[in-house]
């Protein structure tokens, strides 16, 4: 794919298509346009009770956008259970350029200044993309995860792309449509605008939430409708890409919406907001 650059990439996004790659080492790079294809809708997003519990505990400091080529890079890499990987070195370098572009993202966890797990994907208009995920700690991915979700549903978004449909992405509500309806709910993904920023920019999401970014989105009612597989396991595997009072909140009653909710509590009240 000799030529072929961060722009066109962003093209074939456009057109439904997504690059992969036989193994890491392996220089060629493909399109794929599959028949069938896993989205998330943001608006049937599941919980476990379990993983609710977890997300509100907050055991991990989560960040956006702060080191996003380590997370590429810890996708990448070979793990037990998984020797090769579908992101070659042209892919981590265009998915790398869309980054400086704006237009790819990563959501990460951290504990004890180290990462810990994460995910990235690619953002186009009012569409994301999840790309790969991985986990070195317990729930790591699923967690980060979850606060994806509770993002774009804050920024608009219309359409979350898994790609591939796992048994692990259906305890999200991850669905498998056929190719014609994935192209219709990407086409109306693309006539609107999403901004993966509104709950805040680059850094931690409590940096983000303290200047009331989160509680803004509540009153806002950024829900979304319409439309990453099991990298939430520990070790470090990726994979290819889980109380609706609020939007009667006035905006004097932010401060305390801040005070009362964490990152974790606040990103799954978006979530039920959604629903």
């Amino acid at each position: 794919m000799h030529g072929f650059d961060a722009r066109d990439l962003l093209d074939c996004y456009a057109r439904g298509v997504f690059p992969m790659a036989d193994a890491r080492e392996d220089a060629s790079v493909f399109l794929i346009d599959p028949e069938r294809r896993g989205v998330i809708p943001l608006d049937r997003f599941h919980v476990s009770r379990r993983l609710a519990r977890t997300v509100r505990s907050e055991p991990f400091e989560i960040r956006v956008d702060t080191a996003f080529h380590e997370v590429v890079l810890a996708c990448a890499a070979s793990a037990p259970g998984r020797v090769e990987t579908w992101i070659n070195r042209p892919i981590e370098r265009l998915y790398v350029r869309l980054h400086e572009l704006g237009h790819a993202h990563s959501v990460e966890c951290w504990q004890d200044g180290e990462l810990v797990g994460g995910l990235y994907g690619v953002s186009l208009r009012a569409a994301f993309f999840g790309e790969s995920m991985f986990s070195r700690r317990r729930d790591a991915s699923k967690v980060a995860l979850v606060h994806l979700v509770a993002r774009l549903i804050a920024g608009g978004y219309r359409l979350l792309d898994a790609q591939f449909i796992t048994e692990h992405l259906t305890q999200f509500g991850a669905e498998e449509i056929v190719r014609a309806e994935y192209h219709r709910r990407l086409a109306h993904a693309l006539k609107a605008e999403g901004d993966f920023y509104r709950l805040g920019g680059v850094g931690s999401a409590g940096d983000a939430l303290g200047a009331g970014a989160g509680a803004a989105a509540l009153a806002g009612g950024g829900a979304a409708s319409g439309a990453l597989a099991s990298g939430a396991l520990a070790g470090g595997r990726s994979s290819t890409l889980g109380v609706s009072s609020a939007g009667g909140l006035a905006a004097g009653a932010r401060g305390t919406v801040e005070a009362a909710l964490g990152d974790g509590a606040l990103a799954l009240q978006l979530i039920t907001q959604a629903s």
